[in-house]
């Protein structure tokens, strides 16, 4: 057993000794099976809620309603959640009632895909009972039971599956893929900051290039904000190793370059971006046009900084370059200045020297200085700075 379980079977012995079932469940065992990296540990139990919490000194409640308890040991939380059947569902997202029930079978029937409705015993005994071992060895996302079923309880899971084909580098099996295309029009039901959530998770996958035609495929592209018309354009996305880009600004910024976006912060807005990235998007964007003037100046480099050279580098490399250049990151380092603040002078001194009173005037004079020092023309020396400036104004 993997050395994640086996910290947090101390939770499952607990559980045990007090009579009740537990059980390992969901991604961590999947990812267990696949050999990939474990993440957070969920377990299920046939204890209550309230029992849950009487039987460990450390928890929080994050949803008893629906079963579910944070147990908190040995610095880790684990969700610790009560077996459980679910009722009718409203506005495709949400059942409409909760039942706990005392079988583990029930509720792993109400999981999303196979591979997800495994459960793993503290001695390290899988029990599957929808052939999830099968879907996982044959690389393929099969809903639990009737597909259209599940996407009707939350329309979410058809964004899902195709996340998990991104992730994972699995196909969708023919009933579930028809199942995303009957019933795509119930993605709009669902709140614009989950779809955010797992359409960026589709992005960061290795397999993105074979996830992104399955979203025009299944016409879920058509119930994604501001993509409705963008079907030719979206389809381009195939061709990019999306994995190479690392903050979340350079995802966004390569969806809006290769989807041609004029209306950059309405677009961001609509898929409820925080201003910060909107921000850092559209100055990515900006410094892209830019280069295709004038290529990495000096002033380009100190015009938009460290973070933003790192992440139009990264989209390069991506979409790919017309030539080979310097390192402008490299070059950057050797600036003699990297922002305004260190010119040392202030908007006093010009005031002072010249004796005129505020204006663009002084925007104006620190550009010209800006340009001087940053082509070695200049020392960036007070005195220095206002010997120039005398001069060149007696010119």
């Amino acid at each position: 057993m993997e050395k994640a379980f086996v910290k947090a079977k101390t939770i499952l012995e607990k559980l045990h000794t007090n009579g009740y079932e537990a059980y390992f469940v969901g991604g961590a065992v999947r990812d267990m099976l696949l050999k990939r990296p474990i993440g957070d540990i969920d377990i299920a139990t046939s204890a209550l809620p309230t029992e849950i919490m009487r039987l460990f000194p450390r928890t929080i409640d994050v949803g008893v309603v629906h079963g579910t308890v944070i147990v908190l040991h040995e610095n880790e939380q684990y969700e610790v959640t009560t077996f459980r059947t679910e009722d009718k569902y409203k506005d495709f997202r949400r059942p409409s009632q909760v039942e706990f029930v005392k079988s583990l079978h029930e509720d792993l029937k109400r999981r999303d895909f196979t591979m997800n409705a495994i459960a793993l015993t503290i001695d390290g005994e899988m029990i599957d009972p929808f052939q999830g071992r099968q879907a996982i060895a044959n690389k393929y996302i099969q809903t639990v039971g009737i597909a259209k079923e599940r996407f009707n309880e939350d329309a979410l899971r058809m964004m899902r599956a195709i996340r998990f084909q991104s992730q994972l580098g699995f196909t969708l099996s023919e009933e579930t893929k028809l199942a995303i295309l009957a019933n795509s029009s119930l993605l709009k039901n669902i709140s614009v900051e989950r779809i955010t959530i797992e359409f960026e998770k589709l992005l960061r996958g290795q397999s993105c290039q074979t996830a992104i035609p399955t979203i025009i495929d299944t016409a879920l592209y058509r119930f994604l904000p501001g993509l409705e018309d963008m079907q030719i354009y979206l389809s381009s996305f195939s061709q990019y190793m999306w994995y190479r880009l690392k903050e979340r600004a350079e995802y966004w910024t390569l969806v809006c370059y290769l989807l041609h976006i004029n209306k950059v912060d309405s677009f961001l807005r609509n898929w409820k971006l925080p201003t910060k990235i909107i921000e850092q998007t559209t100055s990515n964007l900006l410094c892209l046009e830019t280069l295709k003037q004038t290529g990495w100046t000096k002033r380009t480099l100190y015009d938009y900084g460290m973070d933003c050279i790192q992440q139009v580098e990264r989209i390069i490399d991506v979409i790919g370059r017309d030539k080979e250049y310097p390192s402008p990151i490299d070059e950057y380092k050797r600036l003699l200045i990297k922002k305004r603040t260190d010119i040392e002078i202030t908007g006093n001194d010009l005031i002072a020297w010249f004796n005129q009173k505020p204006g663009k005037w002084i925007s104006d004079c620190f550009e010209r200085i800006e340009n001087a020092i940053l082509e070695n023309k200049l020392d960036n020396n007070k005195e220095k700075i206002k010997e120039w400036l005398l001069s060149c104004n007696q010119k």
